[in-house]
């Protein structure tokens, strides 16, 4: 299952200038010379990028080159199909250095033994501990991350002046919404959903905030794939509110992901659970919102799965000393990590870039604080194996259909053997 997030809207093109020198001399504060590094490996690193994040590197590889003498290539790939290709040039020698990839295809490389382990030393207290997290598998440290995204509550503020703090009290002031604005306002709550698979990324915080969770968490963040927790009795619980939610019209599969949006632009809603991928078209549509934390609907925290993007290095590369250099010293500098948020308008994960820009942009910062609550979407290869069935589940009890403890426990089942193969 495809996860339904956008991760790049609004993007605007950078030049060069954005990144004066000046600004990244401080990058080079590594004891490597450059002379060592264009002894240490081939001179030129390859980097696959997309046609977005592409602008915004050209000036820090231009530095790098300078100050190195070691040239950064950066070749634009199609994002649909670069970690299938990644993992499939890689060990003919024909990838490329480095890849920048959400976090959740780590797994996958690890597997494949296409990624090479990345030294951050101290500087790994540098980023938010959940990227940190987000990059590590087995122990073991694999990427720089760079930026930091996840759901929120966003609120119409004319409809609803207060946030709410259960979705209880949710569901209660998006009726009285409506109730005081029949003419306008048809839902108390959006959340789109796709019609055949339903989507349990959107609606994890819902579920962890009954407890329950798809794989247990190792004390270092990462997950246990040996131990599926999707069937447990706090899954049971949260079945049941799905059940009952759909019942209620709360949640309804036919309300899509383009269908929830423009409702919420059209002011037909006081509230929308979404990413900052559909902030710039709410905002465009004049609609005057507040950026919530997401509230409980079982007691507990709602945690939503975080998505981070980082660069790799790739375990064939001829230069790691040079590519470990390029990334932690440069493309973990306060300047890249904010250039890089002003194309994609997510908060930064080295932690001093987030602070910075936090201090002008508002979403970001309510965006950023409320993903410390989140946890990363397991990168686990066994992932794969989870969606369809946990999807499908949630589907059939938004659409009123079987008992949820049946309907449930028989995708965890289901789940459970497509892993063990």
């Amino acid at each position: 299952m495809k996860v339904t997030k956008r991760s790049w809207l609004g993007i605007a093109t950078l030049t060069i200038a954005a990144l004066a020198a000046t600004t990244l001399a401080g990058c080079s504060s590594s004891s490597t010379t450059g002379s060592d590094l264009s002894k240490s490996g081939a001179s030129t690193l390859t980097l696959w990028v997309d046609t977005q994040r592409a602008p915004a590197l050209k000036a820090v590889a231009a530095q790098f080159k300078k100050d190195t003498g070691v040239t950064v290539k950066l070749v634009v790939k199609d994002f649909a199909t670069v970690d299938q290709d990644f993992i499939s040039q890689v060990p003919t020698g024909k990838g490329p250095d480095m890849i920048v990839s959400p976090h959740d295809k780590l797994g996958a490389y690890v597997k494949n033994g296409v990624v090479a382990p990345l030294e951050l030393g101290d500087k790994a207290g540098d980023f938010a501990k959940v990227a940190i997290q987000a990059v590590t598998y087995d122990g073991t440290v694999y990427g720089l991350p760079y930026s930091i995204e996840n759901v929120a509550l966003l609120r119409n503020t004319a409809l609803a002046p207060t946030a709410a703090k259960t979705f209880d009290e949710v569901i209660a002031n998006g009726k009285a919404a409506m109730a005081a604005n029949a003419s306008t306002v048809k839902y108390p709550f959006l959340l789109g959903l796709d019609p055949k698979q339903g989507d349990p990324y959107h609606m994890y915080p819902f579920q962890t905030s009954f407890g329950s969770s798809v794989f247990a968490q190792n004390a270092d963040g990462t997950y246990d794939a040996s131990k599926l927790t999707l069937g447990d009795a706090a899954g049971l619980k949260f079945a049941t509110a799905v059940k009952q939610w759909g019942a209620a019209g709360i949640l309804n599969p036919n309300i899509t992901g383009d269908i929830a949006i423009d409702a919420f632009k059209k002011g037909e809603s006081a509230y929308y659970l979404t990413g900052p991928w559909n902030v710039p078209a709410i905002k465009e549509a004049g609609i005057k919102y507040a950026i919530d934390a997401l509230p409980s609907a079982g007691g507990q925290t709602a945690k939503p799965f975080l998505g981070v993007n980082a660069f790799f290095i790739s375990s064939k590369s001829k230069n790691k000393i040079a590519a470990t250099k390029f990334l932690v010293d440069y493309l973990g500098s306060n300047a890249v990590q904010e250039e890089l948020y002003k194309v994609g308008g997510r908060p930064p994960a080295l932690t001093s870039a987030y602070e910075a820009v936090s201090k002008t942009d508002a979403d970001v910062k309510s965006f950023g604080s409320i993903g410390l609550d989140g946890v990363p979407m397991p990168a686990i290869p066994e992932m794969a194996s989870v969606w369809a069935d946990w999807g499908a589940a949630e589907l059939q009890l938004t659409k009123g259909d079987g008992d949820p403890a049946t309907v449930w426990t028989t995708a965890a089942t289901n789940v459970a053997a497509k892993i063990k193969g």
